[in-house]
C-alpha cells in the first residue's frame, strides 16, 4: 500500500453549473481522477461536474468521490487476473 498524504490535502474549487458558480472541496487525489474522467468523456471540467450534479442523490463532493471510487473499482475488476497475480508476486 502506498501512503501518499499529499493527495489528502483538500482543495476548494469553483465551477459553473447551469450558469451558476458553486464551489466545493475535494482531496487533491480525487481532483486528479476527476480531470482524467472528464477528459476521457470529452467534457470540460464544468460540463463533467454538471453531469454529475444532475444525476446525484447526495451532496456534490460526496457524489464526485463515489464516482471516482466506483470508476477505480471497475478498472480493478476489469484487470486481467494474470496481471494482478504478476503484480502481487513482484511485491
Amino acid at each position: 500500500m502506498v501512503l501518499d498524504f499529499k493527495s489528502e490535502e483538500i482543495k476548494k474549487r469553483s465551477v459553473t453549473i447551469s450558469g451558476h458558480r458553486t464551489s466545493f472541496s475535494l482531496e487533491e487525489g480525487f481532483w486528479q481522477e476527476i480531470k482524467i474522467l472528464a477528459k476521457r468523456e470529452g467534457l470540460s471540467l464544468n460540463q463533467f461536474v454538471e453531469k454529475v450534479d444532475e444525476a446525484r442523490t447526495s451532496n456534490l463532493s460526496s457524489a464526485l468521490r463515489i464516482l471516482v471510487l466506483n470508476h477505480l473499482k471497475e478498472q480493478l475488476e476489469n484487470c486481467n487476473d494474470d496481471t494482478v497475480l504478476e503484480t502481487k508476486s513482484e511485491t
